[in-house]
């Protein structure tokens, strides 16, 4: 494998970690206090389904890419309809916080929902490395993996900083960026 399919992994994981440094940051921002290693836990959720998606659309192209070409119309809708709801839930509950001890912001059902919602454009990554044999499309998601662990991870550490200054504040901002994601990636995909 050569130097330029390396870069060009590289290049792909930053791009598909975008989404994820964004809900990554929202979520520092609601748990200033995260331990390192529920930052690792949560970083590595966005990770494994950056490289779960690439590769289960490397599979659909491989085997049922006319069911796939359907599917990928709905890409929009099923991440504007995830963030919109995790993003209105964190939005709403903090207006009516009292400023109660924190809690944790990302509940596991949450966090599954949010590496879905991030990574489901990334099943459209199957397409691009379509002509990669399995060994390598393996190791590009691989690849796109670990970037989008350590920029989840820099979005975390970001996120907490200004979350401690935000205080209660912090979760109606993570529920806008959450939203304002949602619908970024909705219009996107429409326009796309």
């Amino acid at each position: 494998m050569e130097w330029g399919f390396f870069l060009n992994s590289i290049l792909l994981g930053v791009g598909l970690a975008m989404d994820a440094f964004s809900v990554c940051l929202a979520n520092g921002l609601n748990e200033p206090k995260m331990k390192v290693k529920r930052m690792c836990a949560v970083s590595s959720v966005f990770a494994v389904f950056q490289a779960l998606m690439p590769m289960l659309g490397w599979v659909c192209v491989h085997t049922i890419v006319s069911y796939f070409n359907a599917f990928q119309k709905l890409i929009p809708w099923i991440a504007l309809v995830l963030l919109l709801y995790i993003g209105g839930k964190m939005l709403i509950e903090g207006i009516l916080s009292k400023g109660e001890d924190e809690k944790p912001a990302v509940t596991f059902g949450a966090l599954m929902i949010q590496g879905v919602a991030t990574s489901i454009d990334a099943l459209s990554v199957g397409f691009t490395i379509a002509e990669y044999g399995a060994a390598r499309a393996l190791v590009c998601s691989l690849i796109v993996a670990t970037v989008t662990f350590f920029i989840s991870l820099g979005g975390i550490i970001l996120g907490k900083q200004f979350g401690t200054k935000l205080a209660n504040k912090a979760a109606i901002l993570g529920g806008v960026i959450l939203i304002a994601i949602g619908i970024e990636i909705f219009v996107g995909g429409m326009i796309g």
